[in-house]
């Protein structure tokens, strides 16, 4: 019988470069659309009059979306192909986010969202099912350079809006054209992805209630992808009402987010491999919350721009290592315990804006990231579930 891990000639080898190729510019283009809207969010808040408990509100449709979206994605991922599917949510999340740059008023705004974030969602659990048959067929991990791609896209992304933003460009312009471009590559790359194996029609069919160490796995991905959201949502909101940057700097606080989580995570599969998943998660995630705890406390702006590199520094690898985890569940199949523990971090995107926002409204937005911090300290505190 030949393996998996095996190739059989120059072709499944090209065949395989390829794929991996292809895989990581989807990573990419998820990484640099959805970025390019933290930039963006400031200046909607002001354009429409809206205050922080109704921004966190709209804020909801980007992770119910997801939320709606990724039991289905996971599902037809498996019943045909996760290239295709991995293709239409590029497609989708290109197309969409004009509209959210257009939406006349808040609740608009949050139906846009929706549309954005249920095409994000499926997007991101089909690639990682692409993602997790690549490096099946490889001869080593490359999880956490997949995850650094979309990384790499999030400094494009939101770096690449602060700047044409910071230039002039109007937000339906800037959001155009980083749309176009990310449809090109889409098109240029999707036919490279793996094709679907054949395998029984009733294997990954169905989204499986999270229980056991899956649970805990999905909850501390809930943590992380929270916290995540949090720097994509309320970073440059912060910079701008609580340290008095204008929109183009304050868009900046993602942008060192993004960069110093790119450079980890493309180093990650190294890291992980010398220390191991448990210590990863658990210094990452302390990193994370002292990032977090030194960009509210200390009042300078580049405290917080410093603070949010460091939420990156540290988060970078914790999720990509909560991935391979779940992959490696005894009794459970890899797709069906990362489509579930997936979802749940996404329940962190849904819940995270709304509670924050919610937070923010009555104690201020630097407590309500101080929240953050707490959570990711018990993240860390919980890192030995990572031993499966």
């Amino acid at each position: 019988m030949t393996s998996l891990a095996r190739t059989d000639g120059p072709s499944d080898t090209a065949d395989l470069r390829a794929a991996r190729l292809a895989t990581r510019a989807m990573f990419l283009i998820c990484g640099t659309v959805t970025a390019s809207w933290a930039p963006q969010v400031p200046l909607a808040k002001a354009r429409l009059g809206i205050d922080d408990g109704v921004l966190g509100l709209t804020l909801l449709g980007l992770g119910a979306g997801a939320m709606v979206a990724m039991p289905l994605a996971g599902f037809l991922a498996s019943r045909f192909s996760s290239r295709v599917v991995t293709a239409l949510g590029g497609l989708v999340i290109c197309l969409s986010l004009p509209l959210v740059i257009l939406a006349p008023d808040a609740p608009l705004l949050g139906l846009a969202l929706f549309l954005f974030g249920a095409a994000t969602g499926s997007m991101d659990v089909a690639m990682n099912v692409q993602a997790t048959a690549v490096e099946a067929r490889g001869t080593k991990p490359v999880m956490s350079s997949f995850h650094g791609m979309f990384s790499v896209g999030g400094l494009i992304g939101a770096g690449g809006a602060s700047l044409l933003l910071g230039l002039g460009l109007s937000p339906l312009l800037v959001a155009v054209a980083i749309s176009g471009v990310m449809l090109v590559l889409l098109a240029t790359q999707a036919g490279s992805m793996l094709p679907p194996e054949r395998r029984p029609a009733q294997a990954g069919m169905r989204f499986t209630l999270p229980r056991g160490i899956v649970l805990v796995l999905g909850l501390l991905t809930f943590v992380l992808f929270q916290a995540e959201g949090a720097v994509l949502d309320w970073s440059a909101v912060f910079l701008h009402d609580s340290r008095g940057q204008d929109p183009a700097v304050a868009g900046l606080g993602y942008a060192m987010f993004a960069v110093a989580m790119a450079v980890m995570r493309l180093a990650g599969d190294g890291i992980t491999s010398r220390f191991g998943g448990e210590t990863v998660v658990r210094l990452g995630s302390a990193l994370a919350a002292a990032g977090f705890l030194l960009a509210v406390l200390a009042p300078w702006p580049v405290a917080g721009l410093v603070g949010f590199a460091l939420v990156g520094v540290g988060a970078a690898n914790v999720v990509p290592v909560l991935f391979s985890a779940a992959g490696r569940v005894p009794g459970m199949p890899p797709g069906l315990a990362i489509s579930t523990i997936a979802t749940l971090g996404y329940c962190g995107i849904l819940a995270g804006p709304a509670a924050i926002g919610f937070v923010a409204d009555h104690v201020g937005l630097p407590t309500a990231l101080g929240i953050v911090a707490a959570l990711l300290v018990a993240t860390a505190a919980a890192a030995r579930a990572v031993r499966v």
